[in-house]
């Protein structure tokens, strides 16, 4: 009885060889491909920012470099929509002088965030941009914003999102 279930698996070995064996790959020597990739890869970070479009605050999430600070992601704010966020109808009420930026920890779940203009004269949508925005940048719970700017402030404001 052995040499009955010996026999078929002994030519199905040989058929998986004979196929193997003729598949007519062919030995080869080393094939150089050039010099390897060197150097640092800038990393990218997720950064989500508060866009404008018909009027409300809309998220949009971009890869960006330069690391995942709320200072980053407001200067990226202030440069406006992509275009192809521009192509969606997203827009933004921050303005590039506006920046550069600073945001500051005053206590816990209270940040600060410095900007180059009267914050008095940023729109009530600039501000809940800037809100928004540092609040995603910043890891943890919510927090309460405060925008200072030429001795005006506005806040502590939280991301109504």
């Amino acid at each position: 009885m052995r040499a009955r279930l010996a026999r078929p698996a002994l030519v199905a070995g040989l058929v998986a060889l004979v196929g193997v064996a003729g598949c007519g790959v062919q030995p080869s020597g080393a094939v150089s491909a050039g010099v390897p990739p060197s150097g640092l890869v800038a990393p990218t970070w997720k950064i989500t920012l508060y866009l404008v479009k018909d009027g409300r605050l809309s998220t949009v999430t971009r890869r960006a470099a330069g690391g995942p600070s709320p200072a980053n992601a407001l200067m990226l704010l202030a440069a406006g929509p992509t275009p192809s966020e521009q192509a969606q109808g997203l827009t933004t009420d921050v303005s590039r002088d506006a920046g550069p930026f600073s945001v500051s920890t005053q206590r816990v779940g209270r940040l600060s965030v410095t900007v180059s203009t009267p914050a008095g004269e940023l729109s009530a949508l600039a501000v809940e941009q800037i809100v928004c925005t540092v609040d995603a940048a910043t890891p943890g719970r919510s927090a309460q914003v405060t925008v200072v700017g030429a001795g005006q402030s506005v806040g502590p404001r939280t991301c109504s999102r």
